[in-house]
């Protein structure tokens, strides 16, 4: 049986609060009481609201509440890098062999459409869900909207 594996990952989009800590506090403890290895990975894939200062914050909090990490940004590791930003070429390799496998596909759909559809569905007493219009498009009305400039 393979070791315990738990992380924390915060987003730098401000202070370290108290339900963050709770979390880390948890996983921390399970980890050592396991045996096993606490990661730390910073989710800063909100690029408009994520700060150098607040990772800075977040690393300064953790180790204010004495949780250290044994991966993670300072401490290295097999499976970084530790920064979820970092990880893009390796997400967009994925996304791309799973289109290609014909497993998933682009979606065109504007934010404001998305909205309008979350709302009609709360509405009627609906969970907001994507509802997977853009999967029947065929190949030639991707290949249109691409082209288009549709994102």
């Amino acid at each position: 049986m393979s070791s315990v594996r738990v992380r924390f990952a915060p987003s730098p989009t401000g202070y370290l609060h108290v339900g963050g800590a709770r979390t880390a506090l948890y996983n921390y403890l399970y980890a050592r009481g396991t045996g096993g290895t606490f990661v730390l990975r910073i989710e800063d894939t909100d690029a408009e609201r994520s700060s150098d200062d607040s990772v800075q914050a977040i690393l300064a909090g953790m180790r204010w509440l004495g949780l250290g990490w044994d991966e993670g940004p300072g401490a290295g590791g097999e499976h970084g890098p530790y920064f979820q930003s970092q990880r893009r070429a390796f997400y967009d390799d994925y996304a791309r062999r799973l289109v290609a496998a014909g497993t998933a596909y682009p979606c065109f759909c504007t934010s404001e459409e998305l909205e309008t559809r979350r709302e009609a569905q709360l509405a009627h007493g609906e969970d907001p869900r994507y509802d997977g219009r853009c999967r029947a498009l065929s190949g030639s009305e991707r290949a249109a909207r691409a082209a288009a400039g549709a994102a």
